[in-house]
């Protein structure tokens, strides 16, 4: 039985290293576009849900994952350049806003077994200057991250507090897998890496 990461973001791949399991990494081809008057819950679900199942094949449990933030109602997914990670940072800076991560586990018999969640955490973002805003922005970390920062990275220099679980500002909520692997039958301690 073989641990499948869904996803190729190097964080959540560092975050299952760090728990000490050993997997293997897949990239699922899903379509990734909101659809209209989709909740962000509701959203990060779905996606998470059809990466999980693009992957999911016999012999494999696969975890898969989505992050946005959401601020004021808005959702935020990663900028798609400079300008726009700067823009978002301005928006999020001295205010708080909800990190939404959904979470899905599959399992194939015949088929595949779905078990999915979502987590939110609340984050208190510090105010920051307009030249810190572009120096953050200038080390590249910004540009792949939901809301444009990265908790555990320099972007974690104006983060203030955080409600919630961290490793769903991260993006892998994983105090729900040990339940969710569970619920397949699969308990976390089988994808323990032994060195």
């Amino acid at each position: 039985m073989r641990l499948v990461l869904a996803s190729q973001s190097p964080r959540r791949a560092a975050v299952l290293s760090a728990l000490g399991l050993e997997f293997v990494v897949a990239n699922p081809e899903v379509d990734e576009a909101r659809r209209p008057d989709e909740e962000p819950h509701a959203y990060v679900e779905r996606v998470a849900r059809d990466k999980a199942v693009a992957v999911a094949s016999s012999g494999d449990v696969v975890v898969a994952a989505d992050t946005v933030v959401v601020h004021g109602g808005r959702i935020m997914g990663k900028p798609g350049h400079p300008e726009e990670a700067r823009a978002m940072l301005r928006r999020l800076q001295a205010a708080k806003h909800d990190v939404v991560t959904g979470l899905a586990v599959a399992g194939y018999d015949s088929g595949p077994i779905l078990h999915s969640a979502v987590d939110v955490t609340e984050v208190s973002f510090l105010p920051m200057t307009e030249d810190e805003i572009v120096g953050y922005v200038a080390t590249g970390e910004p540009m792949d991250k939901a809301g444009a920062y990265a908790l555990q990275g320099v972007g974690g220099l104006y983060i203030e507090w955080v409600k919630g679980s961290p490793f769903t500002v991260i993006g892998l909520p994983v105090h729900l897998l040990p339940r969710m692997l569970g619920r397949l039958g699969h308990p976390i301690e089988a994808f323990r890496r032994f060195d």
